[in-house]
């Protein structure tokens, strides 16, 4: 099994679903093709890179998918995810306002500087609205060597005050 890191984020309603029912519905789906799925609480945070928008709901997915899963192949289920909830690449700003955002920040070992598909996502490390839940998740969930990592990484950024916890981990999944 590889090892997966998810970064989920809404700061948009879509079909009369709020930003955070958005990130709920998400998870359902991810459970259908992660194995072992551990969710985050849910933080709000400040947009980055494009400011004059609202704040934004985040959290972090870890898990497992079968060691002959494509990266590619995982993507796609992951943009189907994002357009079943509303997403349409072809209509958004870039860093702009977004119903359903899920990034991956790690896929198992896999090393890519594709435009299509950078692995490890190049900029997980200056995101403190990422690294506050992954660090929740590998404290609670896994053992973790990148914990001291993702750690070292949110000691460096300034104004991690302003990613908030919204609301603890929804026990039912």
């Amino acid at each position: 099994m590889k090892k997966i890191i998810l970064g989920l984020g809404s700061n948009r309603s879509f079909n009369s679903l709020s930003p955070v029912q958005l990130l709920d519905a998400a998870c359902e789906e991810l459970m259908k093709i992660v194995s072992e799925p551990c969710f985050s609480s849910i933080y709000t945070s400040k947009a980055m890179y494009v400011t004059d928008q609202e704040d934004f709901y985040n959290m972090a997915c870890t898990g497992f998918v079968a060691d002959d899963e494509d990266p590619y192949d995982f993507l796609e289920k992951i943009h189907k995810i994002e357009n079943k909830y509303g997403r349409d690449r072809t209509k958004e700003i870039r860093f702009g306002p977004r119903s359903l955002d899920i990034d991956i920040e790690s896929f198992g070992d896999f090393v890519s500087s594709d435009p299509v598909l950078t692995l490890p996502h190049p900029r997980v490390k200056e995101r403190a609205f990422v690294l506050i839940p992954l660090l929740e998740l590998f404290s609670d969930c896994a053992e973790d060597l990148q914990r001291k990592e993702f750690s070292n990484a949110l000691a460096e950024l300034e104004n991690t005050d302003e990613v908030q916890l919204y609301r603890r981990r929804n026990p039912s999944l």
